[in-house]
């Protein structure tokens, strides 16, 4: 297995939870996050794959090429109020390509990611970016574990906002998921801290949180 069969894998996963009934219920409502309506966050996950073809299509840039941790350095969004421009910026992509409604978003997303399946294993592993980003580009591969976190995360966000459970994801992307968000915490927080929150729950801190 490849994290490129993990992406397509948890994708897949991420899509079924989009398809459900309780998803369609609870379109025009609150998500459990802040200033994120129901549709607006399927529509975030859904932006996880939907730009990956134009951008493996795309010319190979003359930006600098980074490491992801190096990248979430650079990008800082981490940091950033709910209320900045980015995040409102992501908030009303999300809204934009929920606007054609749930079946039609499903379905574009199915077919990119049956479109992935035939492109993406045989990709060399050539840097990508994304406009918003900033004027670098990251490996295909790092990129894709980005995307696995935006998709273990967002999908319990969706889950616990219409009363689902939480999908199961394959151990080995949990595994991919969690070495990246503890990396991304160590940036945040003390070692100590980490390892306290993991072994000493009598000494834990309450807050190790990677964002």
């Amino acid at each position: 297995m490849t994290i490129r069969d993990d992406f397509l894998a948890t994708a897949r996963i991420a899509l079924d939870l989009m398809r459900h009934p309780q998803v369609a219920e609870n379109w025009d409502e609150p998500s459990a996050l802040p200033e994120f309506g129901v549709r607006g966050l399927v529509g975030h996950i859904g932006y996880q794959a939907l730009p990956v073809p134009q951008m493996i299509a795309a010319p190979v840039g003359d930006e600098p090429v980074v490491g992801l941790m190096e990248h979430y350095a650079r990008a800082n969004w981490t940091e950033l109020d709910v209320d900045d421009e980015f995040h409102a910026r992501i908030r009303a992509g999300g809204e934009k390509l929920a606007a054609e409604g749930q079946k039609a978003l499903c379905d574009r997303f199915e077919q990119t990611l049956t479109e992935l399946e035939k492109t993406l294993p045989g990709q060399e592993n050539r840097p990508v970016r994304m406009p918003h980003w900033g004027p670098w580009a990251v490996p295909l591969d790092d990129y894709l574990v980005s995307r696995l976190m935006e998709f273990v995360v967002h999908s319990d966000d969706l889950a616990v906002s219409v009363g689902l459970a939480t999908p199961e994801f394959p151990r080995r992307v949990n595994e991919t998921v969690i070495d990246l968000l503890t990396r991304m915490s160590l940036n945040r927080h003390q070692a100590v801290d980490i390892v306290r929150a993991l072994s000493r729950k009598e000494r834990a801190p309450q807050d190790i949180t990677a964002f």
